[in-house]
């Protein structure tokens, strides 16, 4: 790729790793300044490293947060906006599969937290910045495992039954309904949301998981840098400009679960996550 988009801003989460940091090296390769969000420092450092020497005069930058915190979310967002003064692209990529249900720092389910309410609220603070640099694209990973899920809205955060994998599945599906009330909340901003399967992929994701689970997706799934192909296009081809609301499989548009369409269910999954971030109260700072 050329240098032709030198000038351009990119925020990657979960970046240190996996498919967020193969998308961080390909989008780095177009010129883009890409800005790199993980949680651990060294795993960042060592991620820049070596996109530095994959793309030698990449423009990187750290920001290390855990976007389990809220608080963490609102100082990130905030840096972001205190060093630059545009964002072009939001890759929304952290996540994680946990085993054993636990509460973040806010009291919130983690994979619900992490998977979908850091999404939501990161995205909102910058959703300004991002307006203001239009045309700008919002790419949210999902994962075809939301096929199997639908949201109870009786019990979002699991506190009645849990299972790893059922509550990963459930994020997911949330990723797809927050993409499309996104892109309709968008319309005539000049910003597109649109959702990707990065298709079943050897990550970090799988650390929690027993050693039988660990090898086995190490033998059978492809690798990230494939993982990351459907994120990058969304993120910089022109053959996407202006396509917007859509859940991407292989660099095409698919269909996603029925529930995913039923925008009531969209307008409540966004009320709620107004509430539990806190974006539905107003501003004091």
């Amino acid at each position: 790729m050329d240098k032709e988009d030198t000038g351009r801003i990119c925020l990657i989460t979960g970046a240190s790793a996996g498919i967020g940091k193969e998308m961080a090296k390909a989008i780095a390769r177009s010129g883009i300044t890409v800005v790199m969000v993980a949680r651990n420092v060294e795993r960042l450092k060592n991620a820049q490293a070596e996109i530095q020497q994959a793309v030698p005069g990449a423009t990187t930058d750290l920001l290390p947060a855990d976007l389990s915190s809220q608080t963490q979310i609102r100082e990130l967002a905030a840096e972001f906006q205190g060093k630059y003064d545009r964002l072009d692209i939001l890759i929304n990529n952290a996540g994680v599969l946990v085993p054993n249900r636990s509460l973040t720092v806010d009291g919130i389910e983690t994979t619900f937290a992490v998977n979908h309410l850091g999404y939501f609220l990161l995205t909102n603070l910058l959703l300004e910045k991002i307006k203001s640099s239009a045309p700008a694209r919002i790419v949210n990973v999902s994962s075809a495992a939301h096929k199997s899920a639908s949201l109870d809205f009786n019990d979002l955060q699991n506190e009645r039954r849990y299972s790893g994998f059922f509550v990963y599945c459930e994020s997911k599906l949330a990723n797809v309904l927050f993409t499309y009330e996104l892109a309709r909340k968008l319309e005539g901003t000049g910003v597109t949301a649109n959702c990707f399967h990065p298709g079943a992929i050897a990550t970090e994701l799988f650390r929690d998981q027993n050693i039988l689970v660990r090898l086995g997706t190490q033998l059978f799934l492809k690798g990230p840098a494939k993982g990351a192909e459907t994120g990058v296009y969304l993120a910089t081809s022109p053959e996407v400009e202006g396509v917007t609301g859509k859940y991407f499989v292989n660099k095409k548009a698919a269909r996603s679960n029925k529930q995913s369409y039923d925008e009531a269910a969209a307008r409540r999954l966004w009320e709620i996550s107004d509430q539990l971030t806190g974006m539905s109260k107003p501003s004091t700072g």
